[in-house]
């Protein structure tokens, strides 16, 4: 049984203004297609990009948002049966379907002046190419009551098809790591694991927005970056601690 996480996530809106594709029978690829030279190498991790390359200040990420494991959620070949823990899974009716996001990412992002909140949707991409989202079902809404639609590795689709993370990408913390760089937010800043030094990060060692400011791996001169917890808000909490950039389809 593969381990299922006891993070609470909110579910995908079905408001979202984001529109679906054709429906995915296919495995994703491992690895970006294209690579532009000059893309600084912590962002060559996302291995699940359709492309990266640059425009001036942005790195831009293209995706066609396929989890490049298999899930109740896909049909054909990437299908595979709920094997997780959770004994209340209760499978919605959505399906994965492929998508077409460009992601224009802050190449040096820096602390916003004046904060703004994360919209329901996309709200950054994992290393996979899968898309995170914030701690809302919808509107002000809890995701209590959708943590049991997560699939064997927390992730679900939201009606036009948009498969995505509200709390730990467990198939990416499983074969890369609780510690490591799991991808980025809108604004540029890195997202890492629930694990830091050896020990469970808790939420009383973040900020309002779920994160902080020190040395990582990826970053040894320091930067701010955000921590996947166990508890509510998991992912990100009062908004964006830099200034984000944009996500189209």
């Amino acid at each position: 049984m593969r381990p299922f996480s006891l993070l609470l996530i909110p579910a995908l809106p079905l408001l979202s203004l984001l529109a679906c594709s054709k429906a995915d029978d296919t495995t994703p690829a491992t690895t970006p297609t294209t690579v532009e030279a000059a893309v600084p190498e912590v962002y060559r991790k996302i291995y699940g990009a359709s492309s990266i390359t640059l425009d001036g200040d942005y790195v831009v990420i293209k995706a066609k948002n396929l989890p490049d494991h298999k899930s109740p959620y896909y049909s054909g070949t990437s299908y595979e049966a709920y094997n997780g823990a959770n004994a209340k899974f209760k499978q919605n009716p959505n399906t994965i379907r492929e998508q077409n996001f460009t992601y224009r990412i802050p190449r040096h992002p820096q602390e916003a002046t004046r904060k703004s909140a994360t919209p329901l949707g996309s709200i950054g991409v994992s290393l996979n190419g899968v898309a995170f989202f914030n701690q809302y079902a919808g509107p002000a809404q809890p995701l209590t009551n959708e943590i049991d639609s997560f699939d064997q590795y927390n992730g679900h689709p939201q009606g036009t098809g948009i498969y995505h993370y509200h709390v730990e990408p467990t198939y990416l913390t499983i074969s890369k790591g609780r510690d490591v760089l799991l991808g980025f937010l809108l604004d540029g800043f890195p997202v890492y694991g629930p694990v830091e030094n050896g020990a469970a990060v808790t939420n009383a060692a973040l900020d309002a927005y779920h994160g902080h400011t020190h040395a990582t791996a990826d970053y040894p001169a320091g930067t701010y970056h955000y921590h996947i917890t166990n508890a509510d808000p998991y992912l990100n909490g009062d908004g964006f601690f830099g200034t984000p950039g944009t996500i189209t389809q």
